[in-house]
């Protein structure tokens, strides 16, 4: 299972970043990002958009200040692109993500 992690922001609420295989099956994973009120919330969110087998265990990986910009800076708070180490991908809402394949 790829890695995670998180980070604590100075108003209590943290950024999580965690790895998780890509459900095109292409054999990728994907970095998703979630801002919430604590880890336990973050990790809800996204058993709530079906992502069921969310676990975080460690700190190995943790969100690099870009990356909690970014999701800091988006509405939904849930972001994810693909996860290459020299990718220029932009970060993509989570409903691009969870979008059924033959959706119009």
């Amino acid at each position: 299972m790829p890695g995670g992690g998180f980070c604590k922001l100075p108003g209590g609420s943290v950024v999580v970043a965690i790895g998780l295989p890509s459900p095109a099956g292409d054999g990728g994973t994907v970095r998703i990002l979630v801002h919430a009120q604590n880890r336990a919330r973050a990790l809800t969110r996204l058993r709530n958009l079906g992502l069921r087998a969310v676990y975080l265990r460690g700190n190995a990986e943790p969100p690099t200040p870009d990356e909690v910009t970014a999701v800091l800076h988006h509405p939904d708070g849930l972001l994810w692109r693909t996860h290459e180490p020299l990718s220029q991908e932009l970060w993509h809402p989570i409903r691009a993500l969870l979008r059924p394949a033959g959706g119009a």
